[in-house]
């Protein structure tokens, strides 16, 4: 499965590339969908609101040392 996500996939909710691994979404726990919107539906589920996630993620991404984490843009 690790060598799957090496090359990569598309998130189905965002529509962005990532290679990490993915997360499992909270709202069918079949989806498979990309590190940062696994962040976000975990930051919402306890009530974070959208301006302290991005802020959240901008922390994540700037303290990242794996390169896979990185959003990859199209």
């Amino acid at each position: 499965m690790k060598e799957e996500y090496e090359r990569g996939a598309v998130c189905p909710l965002c529509g962005k590339h990532y290679t990490d691994h993915p997360a499992l979404s909270r709202i069918d726990n079949e989806t498979l969908i990309c590190p940062e919107c696994g962040t976000r539906q975990a930051l919402a589920s306890i009530g974070v609101d959208e301006e302290e996630q991005d802020e959240i993620i901008a922390v994540i991404y700037e303290h990242a040392d794996r390169p896979g984490l990185h959003i990859v843009s199209e």
